[in-house]
């Protein structure tokens, strides 16, 4: 009865992934602030942006990516427990 449940809850958990990953924010470049008064119009940015070069996002002089490395170390390291758990579970079931 387990294994006929099997498909059915991986079916689940990729459509509450793909359901998430609906909501997140996408990275579109657009100039926001082009209707706001005092606001650089797109034909200066533009002449601007060919006599120096590409202005590459402002993220900030002091940003801490330290909660990002600890949490994708933890994801790597479930990810391979759980990989190390099903590879010997299925040696074990085999032999």
């Amino acid at each position: 009865m387990a294994a006929a449940r099997r498909p059915l809850l991986t079916a689940t958990a990729a459509g509450t992934l793909l359901a998430a990953l609906w909501f997140v924010p996408s990275a579109n470049a657009t100039d926001e602030s082009a209707g706001a008064p005092g606001a650089r119009s797109r034909q200066a940015t533009a002449a601007e942006d060919t006599a120096t070069g590409p202005r590459l996002a402002d993220t900030g002089a002091g940003v801490d990516t330290t909660p990002y490395l600890i949490g994708g170390t933890a994801f790597l390291g479930i990810g391979a427990a759980f990989v190390t758990y099903s590879v010997r579970r299925a040696d074990t079931l085999s032999a």
